[in-house]
């Protein structure tokens, strides 16, 4: 009987697969920017090759003397190994027997049911994993589950130093603006020249409300009009975003258990809108038929247990999420 359950079509891989990718997905804060490019690779590592092009001043020379010399480029390349996540569930037979369905009073629970059910819930760790990979390329270092294990950090991949300004939020007469226009500057210096459509930042608790708090944002805000009202900035609950200093400034709202996304005190700035600057890859899945194909974002199946005593689920995903100018990224800070 078992046998003839799960060897229904809708239980093969495909059908799996294609069940976990169409559960509705979630947006969460740092996916939601709209900032990563998402494509399949056929391989389990990606490699990124670098040329370093500069333009210097050419100084004068007399006609007929020596033209002075181009310098040489350097190109190094680096490899990156993309993570391999994977989830794995056992129904048995009493997670379905005498169970009735949720929301009914006369129907039994089905084996494509609970299947749904424990897709869903595997897929939500998948979702939480994908934006917990992704806010750390926003901030340029890529931990694993544990909140403490470096995947990547892009800093020492791409051989820069990021750039932190302290923006001194415990002084009253700190100047913000010229602090915002500071970060401003880093980032286009980095860019250099490439066109962008805004700035924003990820600020964890404790750094946003010290942020909103100062004399200077609440004196720039105190008599913004909004529907009308004056003071509106100083009444309502700016977390979810605001300008100042042409930067968008939000709370990032994220932690599982003890691993906080963006620690309380520190903030984190990027730019919007850059071609190709973030990027998802997903590489194929750890299967016979998925070899040398191109990835999917997730994939899921399912085969019974010896005796038919059950059967066991499996999702997987294969991600890496990662900045290609990570100088670009600024952290920032306060000292009081």
């Amino acid at each position: 009987m078992v046998n003839g359950i799960f060897n229904n079509p809708a239980f093969k891989m495909e059908a799996l697969t294609d069940s976990l990718l169409n559960i509705p997905f979630v947006p969460t804060q740092a996916r939601s920017t709209g900032v990563f490019m998402s494509e399949g690779i056929p391989t389990t590592s990606i490699d990124l090759e670098f040329d370093s092009v500069s333009a210097s001043l050419i100084p004068v020379t007399q006609r007929g003397d020596k033209a002075n010399q181009l310098r040489g480029t350097k190109r190094t390349m680096r490899t990156l190994k993309v993570p391999h996540l994977q989830l794995e569930d056992t129904i048995n037979p009493e997670a379905l027997q005498n169970v009735r369905e949720f929301g009914s009073t006369n129907q039994l629970v089905t084996a494509q049911s609970e299947v749904n059910k424990r897709m869903r819930t595997m897929a939500l760790s998948h979702d939480m994993t994908l934006e917990y990979q992704s806010i750390g390329a926003l901030k340029g270092v890529i931990y694993d589950a544990d909140g403490s294990t470096v995947l990547y950090n892009l800093f020492n991949e791409f051989d820069v130093v990021q750039s932190t300004v302290d923006f001194t939020l415990g002084t009253a007469d700190a100047d913000i603006l010229g602090k915002c226009l500071a970060v401003k500057r880093l980032i286009e210096a980095e860019l250099g020249g490439l066109s962008y459509t805004g700035i924003q930042c990820f600020c964890g608790n404790d750094w946003f409300d010290a942020f909103v708090a100062h004399p200077e944002v609440r004196e720039a805000y105190k008599l913004w009009q909004a529907n009308g009202q004056l003071g509106e900035f100083l009444r309502a609950d700016n977390r979810k975003g605001f300008t100042f200093g042409g930067i968008t400034f939000v709370n990032y709202v994220g932690a599982v258990g003890s691993v906080n996304f963006v620690q309380t005190g520190e903030a984190h700035f990027f730019p919007l809108g850059v071609i190709q600057l973030f990027r998802t890859v997903f590489a194929p899945g750890n299967f016979w038929e998925t070899v040398n194909t191109t990835g999917l974002p997730r994939y899921a199946r399912m085969e019974l247990l010896e005796m038919g005593r059950g059967a066991k689920l499996l999702t997987e995903s294969n991600p890496l999420c990662y900045c290609t100018r990570p100088k670009v990224l600024v952290k920032g800070t306060t000292s009081n």
